[in-house]
């Protein structure tokens, strides 16, 4: 890690990766810093996305497709359950990822294009300079170091702190966060080859629950409802465990993960001077289903090819 790059990418997830290796594509010196010590751990994630939406930004590779999905079903309020082929369900037909093994291909990508890596690295603080960002203090295993850049380019997710930290409110209402819990299961009866949807307040309060294949006999078992439903007795949790002990009470629970999902508008601004922000810290989730890798990717890429015309020009002004 040196002292000063071009760009300075705030997270390790596919915004951040596909920021950083946009930036190196275009010439400029780039590096990601995650807090976190490995890349693509733990998941927060449904890991579910369509295949043109993929295919846009890498070709796919077995090693991190878990599943292809075929087809579709929805399960409706009443029980009425209607599938969807290939053409009927769109985007809701795709791939389902193995998110571990698939974040670390894209920062590979991203380092093998010439970018610096640096995990367990945090940013503690922006380097301000008469109200520009002009980079970031990085802490390492108690150790802070100023890393300087022309543009910095916030990823940090949905809990994003660093764009508040350069006075962009990204503050979420409660009632604009889905509160959400997946079971990665084993030894489950599903259709190897379709995306299953449980729609009801019954089920899933203003939300949806999820069956997402990852092989024969094993898939991702989530639910997202919103936050202002959520409460003793009636937490996504507790809806999600009723759900399994009726639906697979013989199933295997091998990973248990909760997070929350913004399913606020984007930022009104997602700009500062010297500063991009993109993926869930730009607030850019899909309200309606919740899926973010497609434009998390999307805002990562074009937050870079902005900091590499503003670079060029000279202006780093908002």
């Amino acid at each position: 890690m040196k002292s000063k790059y071009d760009v300075l990418v705030i997270g390790g997830g596919p915004a951040g990766a596909l920021a950083a290796k946009t930036a190196v594509e275009k010439g400029l010196s780039a590096l990601i810093v995650e807090k976190r010590p490995a890349i693509g751990a733990p998941v927060r994630c449904a890991e579910g996305i369509g295949k043109e939406a993929l295919q846009e930004f890498i070709d796919p590779d077995p090693r991190w497709i878990s599943a292809d999905m075929a087809g579709a079903g929805i399960v409706a309020p009443d029980g009425f359950f209607m599938r969807l082929s290939s053409a009927m369900a769109g985007n809701k037909v795709g791939y389902i990822l193995d998110r571990k093994v698939f974040d670390r291909e894209l920062v590979w990508k991203a380092s093998e294009a010439g970018a610096d890596v640096a995990v367990k690295s945090r940013a503690s603080a922006p380097i301000m300079e008469d109200g520009v960002v002009k980079g970031a203090k990085i802490e390492y295993c108690g150790k802070v170091s100023s890393v300087k850049a022309q543009v910095v380019i916030a990823a940090d997710g949905v809990e994003s702190k660093f764009s508040k930290w350069c006075g962009i409110d990204t503050t979420v209402p409660v009632r604009e966060i889905m509160s959400s819990v997946q079971y990665v299961m084993t030894d489950i009866d599903i259709d190897p080859g379709a995306t299953i949807f449980y729609l009801g307040n019954e089920v899933a309060p203003e939300g949806y629950l999820w069956v997402f294949p990852k092989g024969k006999r094993s898939a991702n078992v989530g639910i997202g409802i919103s936050g202002r439903k959520s409460g003793t007795g009636h937490r996504a949790k507790d809806y999600l465990d009723r759900f399994v002990q009726k639906t697979f009470p013989n199933g295997k629970t091998i990973e248990y993960i909760p997070g929350g999902v913004s399913v606020c508008r984007p930022l009104a601004c997602t700009v500062g001077d010297g500063l991009l922000i993109a993926g869930d810290a730009a607030r850019v989730v899909d309200p309606l289903t919740g899926g973010g890798i497609y434009n998390a990717m999307y805002t990562g890429k074009l937050a870079a090819e902005v900091a590499a015309d503003c670079i060029g020009k000279g202006d780093l002004s908002k």
